[in-house]
């Protein structure tokens, strides 16, 4: 009775290490593109905070031209 055992899949062992390289370079792949994704949000996140800044001065100083008018 040499049925395969329902906890090991019936692959041959020889694939295992091509399986294994396979996967170890999806996983490096994807750490990667998530690595440059990331530090791509976070520039964009940047840049937005620097304009919000910009923004804030700017309707700050026309607040204060406005009210060195009155």
């Amino acid at each position: 009775m040499d049925s395969p055992s329902p906890n090991k899949p019936s692959v041959p062992e020889s694939s295992s290490p091509d399986v294994s390289a396979a996967v170890e370079d999806l996983l490096n792949t994807l750490s990667n593109k998530f690595a440059s994704v990331s530090s791509e949000i976070f520039a964009k996140m940047d840049d937005m905070s620097r304009r919000l800044e910009n923004l804030e001065a700017a309707l700050q100083a026309g607040k204060d031209k406005e009210a060195s008018k009155s």
